[in-house]
């Protein structure tokens, strides 16, 4: 059939299109706004992008709409589709019905660590040969692209987020997606847009434990007291915990976390050497192995796989080094994820210099409801640059300069991406590692301050 994808260059929405095609349909899409990777990603593969929304596209005629969470009452096209009565689903549940089900699916949800975790599992399960089909929210350079689909194959990992599926369908994404291996990787508040607190977002994790029969797994951090509250509410699968004290624990590793053992059940099994750094890390790779033991591939070929895996992009992702300064672009965008991303940093580099550089503009962090605790997330930065529009949608509910009086004059807000690039190039000097956190395209700036770095220095 011909599905028409609205909203196509979102991560998930992205990798569905790929899905979708490989499956043997027609895929068109539209959106506002596209920035890479995806939108290079979905033209790579010779999918039609339309910019915007408007009503004319009813007239491509396709057989079904597929409809991402981005998109809400009173756009254009989605009002045309309503008004003319025409065929239409979300994406999560098209996948589910039309996908997942014939699949064995081993799903990443949790707050933070999801892509990298996802990628990691779906990475092992390459090496393992095992061809496994995945969607993931970013794209891993050893893996390629962020969805492949080949009905053939038995395996899916996918990305399990607990954001609302559709304006028509407030439950969390991964109630739709069959999950028989599902990791839990930790579980904080977030999404203050959609969620009253945390216990609601329990809840969510609740209906997707009730989800996974007997005969599957649940994976989850031993010492997380949000998920033991929400298996406590009733778990009816197997589960497997990870991390200090549990079956499956890391030892003997290093400060900065770029190598450790893999011990199950206090027996060695591995030793893993990799790219990667931090303790997150360490414990997304525990969940992976674990993940991926649960269908039969041994943790020494897990170990062989993490060491050779070379992250995703946008995550602590090296994009250039100039006169000796070093530019990163990281997805980072709540502040635990923040606090850890800069901690592995801080461990990697030792006492050289950290410019920080954040783009608050995820729903939750516009709102300012986690605002107070960016000052301790960023404790480990030399100076901190935070950018926030005052006006239009992206626009913050709270003001930079109060929320980061107390710092001493190590930090600094601007409203101008041309201002920031000037600010952090004159503060830049060689040795330094700048990075830059958003979980958007940011206005280009990545490339902006490259640019300015460039022209200082060269």
């Amino acid at each position: 059939m011909h599905i028409h994808i609205l909203g196509i260059c979102g991560t998930f929405m992205g990798g569905l299109a790929l899905i979708a095609r490989s499956a043997g349909h027609k895929v068109t899409g539209c959106d506002a706004g596209v920035y890479p990777p995806m939108s290079t990603q979905l033209q790579e593969q010779g999918i039609e992008l339309i910019e915007g929304f408007d009503a004319g596209q009813t007239q491509l005629a396709p057989d079904l709409f597929i409809i991402g969470n981005v998109i809400s009452r009173g756009n254009p096209l989605m009002e045309a589709i309503l008004d003319q009565g025409l065929p239409y689903i979300s994406g999560p549940q098209w996948l589910g019905d039309h996908v997942l089900q014939s699949q064995h699916v081993l799903s990443v949800a949790g707050t933070h660590g999801k892509t990298t975790t996802s990628s990691m599992l779906a990475w092992i399960l390459e090496c393992a040969g095992l061809q496994p089909n995945f969607l993931i929210g970013g794209i891993a350079p050893d893996l390629q692209v962020s969805a492949k689909f080949n009905p053939a194959n038995k395996y899916f990992v996918i990305e399990a987020d607990e954001y609302d599926t559709a304006f028509f369908d407030k439950r969390s994404k991964f109630v739709h997606y069959h999950s028989r291996t599902a990791i839990l990787n930790n579980l904080e508040f977030d999404h203050a847009d959609i969620f009253p607190d945390l216990a609601a977002i329990e809840t969510q994790f609740h209906h997707l434990v009730r989800t996974v029969p007997g005969s599957g797994n649940i994976i989850y951090p031993a010492q997380d007291e949000a998920l033991e509250r929400v298996l406590q509410r009733g778990c009816w699968s197997g589960t497997t915990p990870f991390g200090p004290g549990a079956q499956w624990q890391y030892a003997n590793h290093d400060a900065a976390g770029t190598h450790f053992d893999v011990l199950y059940n206090g027996e060695k099994l591995a030793h893993i050497a990799w790219q990667l750094n931090g303790i997150h890390n360490i414990n997304n790779a525990l969940a992976a192995i674990a993940a991926a033991h649960h269908i039969g591939v041994d943790a020494s070929i897990a170990a062989d796989a993490l060491s050779r895996f070379r992250g995703i992009r946008r995550r602590m992702e090296l994009r250039a080094t100039i006169h000796g300064i070093h530019v990163y672009d990281d997805f980072a965008h709540h502040p635990t994820a923040i606090e850890t991303t800069l901690a592995g940093l801080r461990h990697q580099i030792g006492k050289q210099r950290i410019l920080a550089v954040l783009e608050p503009r995820s729903n939750t962090m516009k709102l300012g409801t986690m605002a107070a605790r960016l000052p301790k997330s960023l404790e480990l930065a030399n100076q901190v640059f935070c950018f926030g529009e005052k006006e239009g949608k992206h626009a913050l509910g709270w003001d930079p300069e109060i929320v980061f009086a107390d710092m001493q004059g190590r930090a600094s807000a601007y409203n101008d991406l041309e201002q920031l690039a000037t600010a952090v190039t004159q503060q830049a000097q060689q040795g330094d590692h700048i990075l830059i956190m958003s979980n958007g395209g940011f206005g280009g700036f990545h490339n902006k301050l490259i640019a300015s770095l460039e022209k200082k220095f060269t």
